[in-house]
């Protein structure tokens, strides 16, 4: 099987580990090695549909016919040669993304997640509607630019919002590291002209008792509460680690269900959903990261969430 990934990925590296504990036959690779030290040859014949041949890391090979799995994680971009005049880079660039991910996406395989799966299932305004539609309950939300409809929702609404990225959770500037964007706490009061010049995704602040990380790996639910011991951890848990709790919960059945509903009509086998619990025991949806990250829950808990991956994955090896 192959194993698509940063080769700095701590949560790529525990699927490895949990593959070859199982003697399953991975060669991993980030599709920033290619074209320059990953080698791929594929070849379409007239007679048969699919494609064949062979692809190598130079220490490692791969028959296109063969693999049966996939597991595609958050790859880096190909990094095309210097020799390259910088006037085609980017042409270069489009020729090895579209190249060696179209060649993948076309193979036959059980995928953890197929490209096009986890572009379409990302969404979050999309997936409030998935999420609604499967039987989960969900914050009432506002995405746009109006100001004069944003403050109308949020006086209709009436009590505390919140603010959240809706997409890119983190922001690039110049010459620093990249800053994550947390969920931010406010007032229908304090909306004002900024909003007016991107768009903006408000939600209503939901009450919440603790919040849960459901990691679920095709059929298997891994539901963990996370205790915030901080006003900043309240708000977004994600903006202070240190002040996180983790403990293993029952997820309820109707909740399980939806989850369920919702992962068929994303066609998604693994998926880290955010759920709030509210003080009269009722599970809130925020969203569902088809990529998300599972290691520190995995490592807080012991839970058997990696070989929960190795264990799909090898089912569709053996």
């Amino acid at each position: 099987m192959l194993v698509v990934a940063e080769q700095l990925d701590p949560t790529a590296d525990l699927v490895v580990q949990a593959l070859a504990a199982l003697k399953v036959p991975v060669l991993r690779f980030d599709l920033a090695e290619f074209p320059q030290s990953i080698v791929l040859s594929a070849e379409h014949r007239d007679e048969a549909p699919g494609w064949s041949g062979e692809l190598s890391s130079g220490r490692r090979a791969a028959q296109l016919k063969e693999v049966r799995a996939i597991y595609y994680r958050r790859p880096g971009l190909p990094v095309v040669s210097p020799q390259i005049l910088d006037a085609y880079k980017n042409w270069a660039l489009s020729q090895a993304v579209v190249g060696m991910v179209q060649i993948l996406s076309s193979l036959p395989v059980v995928w953890m997640h197929h490209p096009d799966v986890y572009r379409a299932s990302a969404h979050k305004p999309g997936q409030l509607v998935t999420a609604t539609t499967a039987g989960l309950r969900v914050p009432r939300s506002f995405v746009g630019n109006s100001l004069a409809a944003a403050r109308a929702w949020g006086e209709r609404i009436g009590g505390s919002l919140v603010c959240k990225p809706i997409a890119a959770a983190s922001i690039n500037l110049p010459d620093a590291p990249p800053s994550m964007l947390p969920t931010r706490q406010l007032d229908v009061s304090e909306l004002d002209e900024s909003l007016e010049l991107t768009a903006h995704y408000l939600q209503e602040c939901v009450p919440k008792d603790f919040e849960v990380r459901l990691t679920v790996v095709g059929q298997r639910m891994f539901p963990v509460a996370i205790h915030a011991r901080s006003e900043r951890a309240r708000t977004d848990w994600r903006s202070d680690y240190d002040a996180l709790e983790y403990e293993p919960v029952s997820i309820p059945e109707e909740v399980a269900c939806g989850v369920r509903r919702f992962m068929a009509a994303h066609r998604l086998n693994y998926g880290a959903f955010d759920f709030a619990v509210r003080p009269d025991g009722q599970w809130v949806f925020f969203e569902c990261n088809p990529a998300g990250q599972w290691q520190f829950i995995a490592k807080a808990t012991d839970l058997p969430i990696a070989e929960a991956h190795a264990s799909l994955l090898q089912g569709a090896v053996s």
